[in-house]
């Protein structure tokens, strides 16, 4: 688990006091950076690594070289102290944001990335409940090894960062569906991100220049297609890595400018990390939610994590509570992207792409900064999919064995929103947040056409356990008239159901709802360990199997 400790920001430079001359034009100047969304700019937060909790602010080593060489903003004299406080404010010369303490997502579980108070600056990619979700540094994961010996802040300082991440889950149905079962999935991960002014020590053509890349291996068994449900896994850990030593998940270049107002990924990326996603989604363990929701990153468009597709994501953000994002990818047509491990780049017929588009607003309310995450999306991928009813008369196909009427381009929605209610410290995520997300898919080609999920969350700071964490949610997914009507036309023939992108049914399809509840336990750093419910209703969105209660444990160790 990660370590509470501080962050300390200063001001990287104080901007020159207006004299008298310039006063006339006070009112122009706070119009213009209104609408430009103008901030001044602020040194990258120093992320500590493994520092222990403490209530002091950390040494001057964990600021940047820069930071060294002058005194800190606090120390020299401020000649714009008489000016009012609004216009301080519009003019750049604010004092130093107060001290918050860095405190991790209390439950990473391999998945989620850590957070620092938003009202500090613009995050990078992998910084923001927007982005990837990583395990890794440098964004503050503690490791149970500590700093490995000195290798940690020896690679560093080179802009070298490394984790590793073990995650186990532990699973069984006790009762109800196709027959009792229980299984182990897991993975092994590795990120590896670099920071090439660090490494390159170049000018300013290396600011904000990143590669980020992350390897796992998957393991074990699906518990969910073990007892009989074809549509949903009930296991965080599973799927699309392929029985392969290492399955590349991503690796990309991120560039920022502008002080991260405008931020560019290219590469190997999966498109359901960094749309359709908040920092909240992989606490949960039902795949619905994790690295993406369903039923988008269930559409070849739009993909989730672990799957990746050759791509762009560029995202404006000229203030820090809105963004504007965008990415295009290519499509593939093959059931797994870049093939079996990940790393087939080359595959055939990729002519088709993928657009998607998300805006956000990021409130925080109140002195004790609320925060909340508000968000709303569209994919259209322009490929040719086949209509799971229609064919090319408008008859059922699985009665008239004639082709599947295509359909062109495929299109989801979504709106995602959560909020904290109450604080119970400084982080992201430390405090009562009540959450939801709605989605959408053309239901013509989706198996899945709605889905709806409702959550409620706090850590344990209530009871002295405030890396703990407690989580309860609702996820609700309809299956498409298109589905269920060819499959009640297959089973009026005694024909096998047909099935889609959700797998092959044990009966005609309607809805599936899950209700899941968890507890997190921070055991000690880098190592946690998080039981699980769920009950399971309509087994795979039918009636031909008992409702299902599922167990499961997951242990997760950061090295």
């Amino acid at each position: 688990m990660r370590s509470v400790s501080e962050l300390d920001i200063t001001p990287t430079k104080t901007r020159q006091s207006f004299g008298a001359v310039r006063s006339v034009y006070v009112a122009c100047l706070f119009t213009v950076l209104c609408l430009t969304g103008w901030q001044p700019g602020f040194s990258p937060p120093a992320m500590a690594q493994d520092a222990p909790a403490s209530t002091e602010a950390p040494e001057s080593s964990a600021a940047s070289p820069k930071d060294h060489a002058k005194p800190p903003a606090a120390a020299q004299p401020d000649k714009k102290t008489e000016l009012p406080s609004w216009l301080q404010g519009v003019i750049g010369n604010r004092a130093p944001p107060p001290k918050e303490p860095f405190v991790s997502n209390p439950t990473p579980f391999g998945e989620t990335q850590p957070t620092v108070p938003l009202y500090q600056e613009i995050p990078g990619f992998l910084q923001a409940s927007y982005g990837p979700p990583s395990f890794g540094p440098p964004y503050g994961t503690t490791h149970l090894f500590g700093d490995w010996g000195g290798i940690q802040p020896w690679l560093q300082k080179r802009g070298l960062y490394f984790a590793l991440d073990v995650y186990e889950d532990i699973a069984g149905n006790v009762s109800g569906g196709k027959r009792r079962a229980y299984s182990n999935a897991g993975q092994v991960g590795a990120t590896l991100d670099v920071d090439w002014q660090k490494l390159l020590h170049a000018s300013s053509w290396s600011d904000d220049l990143w590669l980020h890349m992350l390897v796992v291996n998957g393991h074990g068994t699906n518990l969910s297609r073990l007892y009989g449900d074809n549509s949903n896994q009930v296991q965080q850990i599973y799927g699309s890595r392929g029985n392969v030593v290492a399955h590349l998940v991503w690796t990309y270049f991120e560039k920022a400018w502008l002080q991260r107002k405008i931020d560019l990924a290219v590469g190997w990326i999966p498109p359901g990390a960094f749309f359709q996603n908040s920092p909240w989604v992989c606490n949960f363990m039902n795949v619905w939610l994790c690295g993406g929701e369903s039923p988008t990153k269930f559409m070849t468009g739009g993909r989730g994590w672990p799957s990746g597709n050759i791509g762009g994501v560029l995202r404006v953000m000229p203030i820090r509570q809105f963004y504007l994002m965008g990415g295009l990818f290519a499509v593939s047509p093959h059931a797994y992207n870049g093939g079996i491990s990940g790393w087939s780049w080359g595959q055939d017929r990729l002519g088709k792409l993928s657009s998607q588009f998300e805006a956000g607003w990021i409130p925080e309310f109140g002195r004790n900064h609320l925060i909340g995450h508000y968000k709303v999306g569209i994919m259209y991928d322009n490929s040719r999919y086949n209509d799971l009813y229609e064919d090319i008369n408008g008859a059922p196909w699985v009665l008239t064995g004639q082709p599947a009427r295509k359909q062109s381009g495929q299109t989801s929605v979504w709106v995602l929103a959560d909020q904290m209610l109450v604080r119970h410290g400084p982080g992201e995520m430390n405090g009562l947040i009540l959450g939801g997300y709605f989605g959408w898919g053309s239901g013509k080609t989706s198996q899945i056409s709605h889905s709806f999920t409702t959550v409620l969350m706090d850590t344990g700071a209530l009871w002295k356990r405030p890396l703990d964490s407690v989580g309860i949610a609702f996820l609700w997914s309809k299956f498409s008239r298109s589905a269920i009507l060819s499959q009640e036309a297959a089973a009026s023939a005694n024909l096998p159901l047909p099935g889609a992108n959700y797998g092959i049914p044990y009966g005609i399809q309607g809805h599936e709802a899950i209700y899941e509840a968890y507890y997190g336990f921070h055991v000690m750093e880098g190592f946690t360990i998080k039981p699980d419910f769920q009950y399971v209703n309509h087994v795979g969105g039918t009636t031909v199997f008992k409702d299902a209660v599922v167990l499961s444990t997951a242990i997760n160790i950061a090295f």
